[in-house]
């Protein structure tokens, strides 16, 4: 669409295990440093999988304002990045003071598990009578959006958008299309999610898709032929997008650009990926940018360190790139993270903008041994050059949904 509006990034914001600010994130990225570790706020021990990506809980603490102490975990989560994205494209105002019009999108694999547990918990133990009012507002599932717009005072729209893995992408991706088609000026989004809590992480660990190699560092294997499985991680990612006009008027600094989107369904089958479906997720991003494959310069994948995820991307990407895909750099950084479910479009998505913007692609964290069904060029153990102009960013989810983002550096 010619007439389409450009769409760019003035703000974000990150709650993650390698750290809840921008600087700490990016430089333990550069660096190679895993944020995986042996779960210690919540108690895994019964579960065979013990290793994840966990939040600073005492910094996280310390960042937040009293009245969202006792909020659900992932509310707080999605609370700090929202806070440092405004803040960062000088939207914040704190304590509100009147509304703006900007909207509150936000993508969640489970919802906020931590109220959804307490209550379960006292529905056993006491029955109908123990059940606190609160338990609906808090609990239901648009709740996360919803609390963002009041605490902030966001009068544009709020919805959380609800696909797994693919969820932030798809939170990113729609508010792209409202800004592009003129529906929105300024959309905040992103997603959170937070899978330690006791019932939601013991089906995760059933599941069989979790890591049992014991040194926490090295579980996390995307694309290596020794890879045993992902692991979990917590964290938000949040993403002030507004119009070029907008950002102009406003004298914003503008920290990339959203140019394409593409999405699409297996519809195959509840867990198991699609090479068909992920390949046209991928050409639709590049016809939504206008762009051949070989204009890619940096490939962010959905890379989970399954083996089902990594060989099928493999081939999505082999499909749809065609003779691209020999040389575009391809890496993974939920090594670094852990698996942040809903989170992970987000949280990915701002290490891709943060690649472009500073020309340097991070490294992939413990690929000795590249899977050699997986035919990409992976990047190695240090980081490299990016001189291209734009990126790709994948998030394939559990139920066949597949959503691709195409970023690229500001350039007027």
């Amino acid at each position: 669409m010619s007439n389409r509006r450009r769409v760019v990034v003035t703000g974000f914001g990150l709650v993650t295990a390698i750290g809840n600010d921008e600087k700490t994130v990016w430089e333990n990225l550069l660096a190679g440093r895993t944020g995986v570790r042996k779960v210690q706020h919540h108690d895994l021990s019964a579960n065979h999988v013990h290793n994840g990506g966990e939040v600073d809980s005492v910094a996280l603490e310390a960042s937040l304002p009293p009245g969202m102490r006792r909020a659900d975990r992932c509310l707080k989560f999605a609370f700090e990045a929202s806070r440092q994205a405004l803040a960062a494209a000088g939207r914040l105002v704190w304590p509100p003071t009147e509304t703006q019009e900007i909207g509150s999108i936000w993508g969640c694999g489970a919802g906020q598990t931590q109220v959804l547990q307490d209550a379960h918990k006292c529905f056993f133990e006491k029955g109908p009578k123990g059940m606190r009012p609160s338990t609906i507002p808090n609990g239901m599932a648009n709740s996360l959006a919803a609390n963002i717009s009041i605490a902030f005072q966001l009068a544009g729209t709020n919805y959380v958008i609800a696909s797994a893995c693919t969820s932030a992408s798809n939170a990113m991706g729609v508010a792209f299309r409202m800004i592009s088609e003129g529906h929105a000026d300024a959309v905040l989004c992103g997603g959170a999610d937070t899978p330690f809590n006791g019932f939601h992480y013991a089906c995760w660990n059933n599941l069989g898709v979790l890591s049992k190699i014991a040194e926490p560092e090295r579980a996390l294997r995307p694309f290596g032929a020794d890879r045993d499985g992902t692991l979990l991680g917590e964290g938000a990612g949040a993403v002030l997008l507004e119009s070029l006009e907008g950002a102009r008027k406003r004298g914003a600094r503008i920290r990339g650009e959203v140019v394409g989107y593409g999405e699409s369904s297996d519809a195959t089958h509840i867990t198991g990926p699609s090479v068909a479906g992920q390949a046209k997720a991928i050409r639709a991003a590049l016809a939504s940018a206008g762009l051949e494959p070989s204009a890619i310069g940096y490939i962010n994948t959905h890379g989970t360190g399954t083996d089902a995820n990594d060989s099928t991307e493999s081939a999505a990407i082999r499909e749809a790139m065609g003779t691209a895909a020999d040389t575009i750099p391809v890496g993974a950084m939920k090594s670094y993270f852990g698996h942040t479910l809903g989170a992970s479009g987000a949280v990915e998505g701002i290490g891709t903008l943060l690649a472009l913007e500073h020309g340097v692609i991070p490294p992939n964290l413990n690929l000795e041994s590249p899977d050699p069904a997986c035919q990409l060029a992976l990047v190695g153990a240090q980081p490299v050059p990016f001189t291209s102009e734009y990126a790709m960013k994948n998030s394939f989810g559990f139920g066949g949904g597949n959503a691709v983002l195409i970023l690229r550096r500001f350039s007027e």
